[in-house]
């Protein structure tokens, strides 16, 4: 009996400190991201983090340990899931750089779930698809900034899986202020839509500057099918093979 009663105040001992430090961890974590997002977005955020598994391999120095995502990256895959901020816009840049770095020629994969986000950002994104080839690929969502990025890829390597959902539109945004510094603002996004407006035209290759216009006015939600026909993308993929040159094709 005293042996069980030590183990359980041990165990409520450390039960205690886990839960402790757990919610030292959150708070802290919940109060650097106050600025950027909401209460729910810091939790959900949190929670992935805190789910990212682990992969052990063994070497000729014994064992070593990545996140999945860095062992991905080892693959030359990048990841671009949930909200296209400038946080997030960062770590896509960095990659991108590291990967072209490594070998300029060699083509990147980079797969997309994303509801949209920032304008800047994700221009920060387009822009830094240099030397090395981008394929992209849609699994899940590619809304808004996601779609645009989506397009942008790599002539002949944009792909999307069956039962993606895509997404144009206009950019959105407000404005507060004086009656100047509304209007300043109100010619800076119409310059921003004119210029997202060109890009699409630009990878789409089939609509011209007034169909695409008419396209974006409002939400215009696409399957994979309509994304192919409408020019998004230049396959759907049902299953997917790795040749010797790491490049995704359709089986």
């Amino acid at each position: 009996m005293f042996v069980l009663t030590r183990t359980l105040i041990r165990t409520r001992q450390l039960y205690s400190h886990v839960t402790k430090r757990t919610f030292h961890d959150y708070h802290s974590f919940v109060k650097f991201n106050a600025k950027e997002d909401n209460f729910s977005r810091c939790s959900s955020r949190f929670k992935a983090q805190s789910l990212i598994p682990f992969v052990v391999e063994q070497t000729s120095r014994g064992e070593r340990s990545y996140d999945i995502f860095s062992r991905l990256l080892k693959e030359r895959i990048i990841c671009l899931n949930g909200h296209i901020e400038d946080s997030e816009a960062a770590v896509i840049i960095a990659q991108l750089l590291f990967l072209e770095a490594e070998n300029p020629e060699k083509s990147i994969s980079l797969y997309i779930n994303s509801p949209g986000g920032s304008v800047t950002a994700g221009l920060a994104i387009y822009d830094t698809y240099i030397q090395s080839p981008v394929s992209t690929l849609c699994n899940g969502q590619a809304c808004s900034m996601g779609s645009l990025l989506l397009a942008a890829g790599e002539s002949g390597k944009r792909y999307a899986l069956p039962n993606s959902s895509i997404m144009i539109h206009q950019p959105i945004g407000g404005a507060v202020g004086q009656a100047s510094d509304i209007a300043i603002q109100a010619k800076e996004i119409l310059r921003v839509k004119e210029r997202l407006n060109m890009i699409y035209k630009k990878h789409t290759k089939k609509h011209s500057l007034e169909e695409i216009e008419k396209a974006v006015e409002r939400d215009h939600f696409m399957n994979s099918e309509e994304a192919l026909e409408f020019g998004l993308i230049d396959k759907i993929l049902e299953r997917r093979e790795i040749k010797e040159d790491d490049e995704i094709i359709q089986k």
